[in-house]
This record gives C-alpha cells, sequence and structure tokens, in this order.
C-alpha cells in the first residue's frame, strides 16, 4: 500500500503500552487500554504474558498478540 509505512518492529512497554517503530524510522508509542476499554477481545491483554507476546504481522501491515488479538498499521 503506497503512502502507508510499513511496521519494521514493536516492543510491548508498561503500563500497556507499546512501542512501534515504522520503516520509515518513526517511532510512536500507543496506549493500548484505550482498546481494552472498548474492544471486549483486547480483555486479554491485561494478561502480562498475553501482552509481551506481541509482534509485527507478517508483511510489517499490523501488530498481532494471537491469532485473534490484531491491529493494523
Amino acid at each position: 500500500m503506497e503512502g502507508i509505512p510499513r511496521i519494521k518492529d514493536v516492543k510491548p512497554l508498561d503500563d500497556l503500552m507499546i512501542m512501534v517503530t515504522f520503516a520509515n524510522n518513526v517511532v510512536k508509542s500507543y496506549d493500548v487500554n484505550k482498546l481494552i476499554n472498548q474492544y471486549p477481545v483486547f480483555e486479554q491483554l491485561k494478561n502480562r504474558a498475553v501482552f509481551n507476546l506481541v509482534h509485527v504481522d507478517c508483511g510489517g501491515f499490523g501488530i498481532a498478540w494471537t491469532d485473534d488479538i490484531d491491529l493494523s498499521e
């Protein structure tokens, strides 16, 4: 997709935050608490072991924790 940078890396942080590095080297942090409060599927991320599973999806167009919990860029 043109104009949308791919995700290069994602790291779990404290307080249910993640740090995302894009292919254009822009680094952003995101508060996952908002997702947990808005969408029930994300409730599983309150479990730190599950939250720490965050990884870049194949191709760099999103991130995922499990097969059921993911986000597009």
